[in-house]
């Protein structure tokens, strides 16, 4: 059962969030991290991307980029612009996004349950990414950035997100990008006590986004009960700030493929080789997919829709996905993209992009786009479940939680 509990949150002070609050950290590559806290000083993005605060010349990884990550915020801490709760609390996450909203509950998930298989993957994670924020994370001494999870909704912990949402927020403030971020407190300990009772009767919890700040944080825990034989188990260590979502608020986003060339063909003869493989109609004007097993090309100029056929869709939780089929069916055999991981020739989009980037890559540098029907979250939940691993690039999730909001010390 999972072990979600509340925690001593450091946060901002009244006044501080809207201008800390900053996207994940590996949204940006260094340049635009460097504008972006030039344009706004308070960016909790200083402290998850240190290298801004250096020049050009100075080593991204370099150990004096951690070390100063962890003197601008432990500074800020002793400045007051962050406070620190006295008693262990949970929080609520309001996000809202043209008008859908979502409710997560900020708190920490036990290293123990990672290891475990409680908290449940779908993606590999690289050891090299990994190894960036275990650095950050153990010279900080603290985790800046949430864990996206998903769970299965549950009525009582309903009730009380609900309940909890009728008092005064704490933060309330739109970012740049439109989305409104709300952000409640639960102090009390019977709600408190409904709360960690209700996901101790929880089987499995979902890494939706995060997987290698998780894999990361779970490794600086377990390296510090190395350095700590002693260790109880209830040390903060042991324990990662999570953000959980009930499945039935969240909504994927599609995750789109654009490819630079055709190898050897020309667009007349790959489009009649699609036909062959997919049932083909041509579209009069763009048109995202409107059901699972559709996907809508871009080619030459025109739209096209692809539906998978009966003979070729699949139960099989990962051969089943429509990214799965569009590798296999018609990236790897016509086109010779084997492993999409490591293919130069193939790029990936995010669907909060639109179609009209679709065109735009197809105009200036590349050959032929896809449209993907979403993933659902009761696809992830199945690959998972049956421990097994997406493709990359299969789930793209919005609104991306800020980071700076919510900060869990490991002492």
């Amino acid at each position: 059962m999972a072990d979600i509990k509340p925690f001593l949150c450091i946060r901002p002070a009244e006044g501080k969030a809207a201008d800390i609050a900053a996207l994940p950290y590996d949204v940006y590559n260094r340049k635009e991290a460097k504008a972006e806290v030039e344009k706004h000083p308070d960016s909790f993005l200083k402290i998850d991307r240190a290298e801004t605060q250096f020049e050009d010349s100075v080593d991204t990884y370099d150990p004096q980029v951690y070390q100063r990550a962890h003197d601008i915020l432990w500074d800020m801490i002793g400045r007051g612009e962050f406070v620190q709760e006295q008693t262990p609390c949970y929080y609520i996450y309001e996000l809202t996004m043209q008008n859908r909203v979502q409710t997560g509950i900020v708190a920490c998930a036990s290293i123990d349950d990672y290891a475990d298989g409680v908290i449940k993957k779908h993606e590999n994670t690289r050891a090299e990414k990994e190894a960036d924020r275990i650095r950050h994370v153990d010279t900080c001494n603290a985790q800046t950035g949430p864990i996206f999870l998903a769970y299965r909704a549950d009525a009582v912990i309903r009730e009380v997100v609900r309940r909890a949402k009728e008092t005064k927020a704490l933060y309330d403030f739109t970012s740049e990008d439109g989305i409104r971020h709300r952000v409640f407190v639960i102090s009390q300990p019977d709600e408190i006590e409904k709360i960690r009772n209700a996901f101790g009767g929880i089987g499995e919890v979902y890494i939706a986004d995060g997987h290698h700040r998780a894999a990361s944080a779970v490794k600086v825990g377990f390296q510090r009960r190395e350095q700590n034989p002693a260790y109880t188990g209830e040390e903060e260590f042991n324990y990662f700030l999570s953000v959980l979502f009930p499945d039935e608020e969240l909504m994927i986003m599609d995750y789109n493929r654009v490819v630079k060339d055709l190898g050897t063909d020309t667009p007349e003869s790959f489009l009649e080789k699609a036909g062959r493989i997919f049932e083909l109609e041509e579209l009069s004007e763009a048109e995202k997919p409107r059901e699972k097993g559709q996907i809508s090309m871009y080619l030459a100029e025109k739209w096209y829709k692809l539906t998978v056929k009966e003979q070729d869709r699949s139960a099989d939780p990962v051969e089943g996905l429509d990214v799965s089929l569009l590798q296999n069916l018609l990236l790897q055999p016509v086109l010779g993209i084997l492993d999409p991981k490591t293919d130069a020739r193939i790029d990936f989009v995010g669907g909060i992009r639109g179609l009209k980037e679709l065109e735009r890559r197809v105009h200036e540098d590349c050959a032929v786009a896809f449209a993907m029907y979403p993933t659902s979250i009761q696809e992830l939940f199945a690959v998972a479940d049956a421990g097994r691993l997406m493709p990359p690039k299969s789930t793209w999730f919005e609104p991306k939680l800020r980071s700076g909001l919510c900060i869990h010390s490991l002492e």
